[in-house]
């Protein structure tokens, strides 16, 4: 259980600190004073969901092998055509 939660850091330490994320950063820090309060917080937005997404993957990939994760997005699909299905 250790070993997975730190698997687990260090997949969230790895998104924090990935070319992207670190861009989007400098990015935002260096424009901050440019930047129009809309385009603030859409720079905002695209960081935050962009790590968000990146952690989430990275996770993913510790907790479940590739046929997990295979089946998850199939389940995933199912329940999609189901919505749609019922609309």
């Amino acid at each position: 259980m250790s070993a997975t939660a730190l698997a687990i850091a260090e997949a969230s330490k790895e998104a924090l600190h990935s070319p992207d994320v670190v861009s989007a950063v400098k990015y935002i820090l260096e424009n901050k004073n440019i930047l129009s309060e809309e385009e603030m917080m859409r720079e905002m937005f695209v960081y935050s969901t962009h790590l968000t997404a990146l952690t989430a993957h990275l996770v993913t990939s510790v907790l479940l092998t590739e046929e997990q994760f295979d089946a998850m997005l199939d389940e995933v699909r199912e329940f999609d055509e189901l919505g749609k299905e019922m609309e």
